[in-house]
């Protein structure tokens, strides 16, 4: 299993796997698990670099294997609700 760089951007097929190419995964879940957890904050949020490149810093895993191995669980990516709001806004995240 290659190491991941100090620093960089990862694609979601060097994160969760790709049985094509025998990637093995970073994160063990599957594609449907990582994009709720990426909307609800569980995941940490993409980088588009273009209209068909979705990226994550590696910074970013890091972080989130490290509080996993921890047993840390929290929503380290949630964006802050606003309780004044009253509406509710959702944003939409884009698959490549």
């Amino acid at each position: 299993m290659k190491t991941l760089p100090e620093t960089g951007f990862l694609r979601i097929t060097h994160i969760l796997g790709n049985p094509k190419t025998k990637t093995p995964p970073i994160i063990p879940v599957s594609k449907s698990t990582w994009w709720a957890g990426v909307k609800t904050g569980r995941f940490p949020q993409p980088i588009k670099l273009g209209p068909m490149i979705t990226v994550w810093r590696v910074e970013d895993i890091r972080t989130l294997i490290d509080n996993f191995s921890q047993g840390i669980q929290m929503s380290l990516w949630a964006e802050p609700e606003d309780s004044s709001s009253t509406n509710s806004e959702s944003s939409e995240v884009h698959h490549d």
